[in-house]
């Protein structure tokens, strides 16, 4: 079945014009045909196939074949792939061409290899955009730290796994991470308005950070920039928190960025209400109403013994 999250094109976007795409290309049924991972969570690294070796060689050829096109970064993992390309002159046809015919190359070596018509890639590709301030640098260090990643994950399964059927509040979530923070007796709703005064923030995100530091669990859909803020704060200080997310979990999802160390260490727990969608959406008003209410409620529970 084809992920529709890997098939997402930006519409308004034209493809063969000067930019720097984030791309990724998964292994046919995610098999991990490309290497394997070692070194433990100690020194993980990715030891690769003679496939994966093949794929890496296919990636490092396309600047010979495309004019005008760069590679910045790259990562061959053992069901998937990651590249950053460096459109730097416009080009007669889009990206998609220029990933289509990397995965065509490699398939045909794959197949004259395994003298077999075996798929190597599962259908389409995933391209992120990079138009903004720092996201070249924070797309180079995801690459560069998927191995460890991966190596956390296989450490903590159990933490990573989307669960489907979370009931809280008298409301069913999808959920990532330390479900039993749930079950904290003590647990603290973070809810700032849009337009409260750079003082009381401060003193808001003081009490709540020092209710966390003895045993208070925070909540929080991290809506507005006082929420976000105060949450930002939790996790660098190694606290614990629920999230309540609008969006839910596509398959595969893993958690973003300070979330996933947090994930990883059982201090984070991410709750979707509703399904997951692949458009971009804007909060309304209900669905604000609606997450903080669901924070509310989820910190008033009572777990007491």
């Amino acid at each position: 079945m084809i992920n529709n999250h890997m098939l997402k094109r930006k519409l308004d976007w034209d493809y063969r014009q000067r930019c720097i795409y984030m791309t990724t290309v998964t292994v046919e049924k995610r098999r991990p045909l490309l290497g394997q991972l070692t070194g433990g969570l100690g020194n993980p690294t990715v030891e690769l196939s003679d496939v994966g070796i093949m794929v890496a060689q296919c990636w490092q050829e396309i600047p010979t074949h495309v004019p005008g096109v760069s590679l910045l970064e790259w990562q061959v993992m053992p069901d998937h792939f990651h590249g950053i390309i460096f459109v730097q002159a416009p080009q007669e046809k889009p990206l998609g061409a220029i990933v289509g015919a990397f995965k065509a190359h490699s398939t045909s070596l794959y197949r004259a290899g395994a003298r077999q018509e075996a798929h190597l890639w599962s259908p389409g590709y995933q391209d992120t955009i990079l138009l903004h301030r720092g996201q070249l640098a924070n797309m180079r260090a995801y690459i560069q730290d998927n191995p460890r990643r991966l190596a956390v994950k296989r450490a903590h399964p159990e933490l990573f796994r989307i669960i489907r059927n979370i009931s809280a509040c008298g409301h069913i979530f999808a959920a990532i991470g330390n479900h039993f923070l749930l079950d904290a007796p003590v647990k603290r709703q973070v809810q700032i308005s849009r337009s409260v005064p750079p003082d009381a923030l401060a003193a808001a995100e003081a009490d709540l950070l020092a209710a966390a530091l003895h045993g208070a669990v925070l909540v929080s859909p991290c809506i507005s920039p006082g929420e976000k803020q105060i949450a930002r704060a939790a996790l660098q200080a190694a606290l614990p928190l629920i999230v309540i997310l609008e969006n839910g979990f596509p398959p595969l999802y893993k958690p973003p960025k300070s979330y996933f160390d947090a994930c990883a260490a059982g201090r984070l727990l991410m709750l979707a209400p509703w399904p997951h969608h692949t458009d971009r959406r804007s909060l309304t008003r209900e669905q604000c109403l609606a997450l903080n209410r669901f924070a509310t409620q989820i910190a008033q529970e009572d777990h007491t013994p």
